[in-house]
């Protein structure tokens, strides 16, 4: 019946019941996210350092597993090269 009047209910106004203090972080809770901002940075920082670390080092093994295995292969290679040619008929005693 009130839609058909045209009255509206009033709505009722909001009042501060807390100090506008008391909800707001203020410096404490600045500093602290400030101090947490720099330890994260910081953490960043060190992980990053150590992911380097971490990858430089495999590309060095790698390069040395790739030296020492090309070593290896020319001291093969030189060992059969100043191997004498032996022939059959030199170490058979039955072919004179």
């Amino acid at each position: 019946m009130l839609v058909l009047t045209g009255t509206e209910t009033p709505m009722p106004t909001p009042t501060m019941t807390v100090a506008p203090e008391a909800v707001t972080p203020g410096f404490v809770g600045f500093a602290v996210i400030v101090i947490v901002l720099i330890a994260v940075i910081l953490l960043i920082w060190d992980m990053n350092r150590r992911i380097r670390r971490v990858r430089y080092r495999e590309e060095v093994r790698v390069e040395l597993d790739a030296e020492q295995a090309a070593h290896a292969a020319d001291e093969a290679t030189e060992t059969d090269a100043d191997l004498p040619i032996v022939r059959e008929s030199d170490d058979d005693p039955r072919a004179t």
